[in-house]
């Protein structure tokens, strides 16, 4: 926790010096319409308090899934799996992204432009039917009783809420998972260093030319809406069709960052690219052999392996000064 602490105090300082540790030219991090800023010391119990409850399965129905059992450190907050079953064993419906930067990626899932706050989102996976992940649909009260029934939980939503008594709720949750999301942040890479290596730097070029204009900026995203693949009003998913009913938007998917990229596969919206190159080949560019092996070179330059290792962003073994 002292780490954490240590860590969040430096962020602030550096960016009350307007110098924070993040590329410049990008967009205006995600918060509901009305959420302010907290001192510090709040804005640190909500981490701490969203970092427990990210890897808490309790808030799934049968206590066997929590936040991180689809978004794993290791796999840059992604899953390593094409889908990933909810606890009634249904089918996911598509892959699992990663979360590298997500305070500033909105909207914020493949095919839903009214996903744009972190706090909304929780509820997708926590409560949402199509697919059921979580399953606590209907079982909103019992987030309430399981937490309350933990004397830690209880002093942490309590310094993590003191506006409104430390109340336990799906509300209160979410924020606190939001708050802690805020903090995977990853600008680590070869490419932020300025360390590309000379294929690197070759695929540079091949990626400028190829892949650019729709992965655009420092997220390496234009977080807009694009079809690979033929329309299908057949297919079991229609992309952003789903929400907005527009024939021209059936099989359109948000165009995901490539923070991470060679971390985070199998890779599109559902999973079916098993390896990178069959990603890049569905795109359906004029990429050469020698030109790809040059691409996958500055792909793997966006990794940042530290994110995967940072202790801050792990499961937390302690609480409140004991063990959990």
């Amino acid at each position: 926790m002292a780490r954490l602490a240590a860590s969040l105090l430096a962020l602030a300082a550096l960016v009350a010096a307007g110098k924070p540790p993040w590329p410049t030219g990008l967009p205006v991090p995600s918060r509901p319409a009305g959420e302010r800023a907290v001192p510090p010391a709040i804005e640190q119990a909500r981490v701490e308090l969203g970092r427990r409850l990210f890897y808490d399965a309790d808030l799934s129905r049968d206590g066997t899934m929590a936040c991180a059992t689809c978004h794993e450190q290791k796999h840059a907050f992604a899953d390593g799996n094409r889908t990933h079953p909810g606890v009634t064993g249904e089918r996911g419906r598509r892959n699992v992204p990663g979360l590298a930067n997500v305070r500033w990626i909105a909207p914020l899932t493949f095919a839903d432009p009214t996903q744009v706050t972190l706090e909304a989102q929780v509820a997708v996976p926590v409560f949402g039917t199509h697919p059921v992940e979580m399953g606590m649909k209907g079982l909103e009260g019992e987030i309430t009783t399981r937490l309350g029934h933990d004397d830690c939980y209880v002093r942490q939503f309590r310094r993590a809420f003191p506006g409104d008594g430390g109340r336990i709720d799906p509300a209160n949750m979410a924020r606190a998972v939001a708050a802690f999301e805020r903090t995977l942040v990853s600008f680590g890479s070869a490419f932020d260093r300025g360390a590309l290596s000379p294929d690197a730097r070759k695929g540079r070029a091949v990626f400028a030319r190829a892949c650019a204009g729709c992965h655009a900026g420092p997220l390496f995203t234009d977080r807009a809406y694009h079809r690979l693949d033929p329309a299908d009003p057949a297919a079991p998913d229609q992309g952003l069709f789903e929400a907005t009913g527009r024939a021209g938007d059936r099989a359109r998917f948000r165009t995901p960052s490539l923070r991470n990229v060679l971390l985070t596969g199998p890779w599109l919206h559902d999973g079916s690219a098993g390896t990178i190159e069959e990603a890049i080949r569905r795109h359906r560019q004029p990429v050469t052999p020698p030109d790809m092996a040059m691409l996958v070179a500055f792909l793997g330059a966006l990794s940042d392996p530290a994110f995967t290792t940072r202790a801050d962003l792990a499961m937390p073994y302690k609480a409140c000064g004991r063990a959990l």
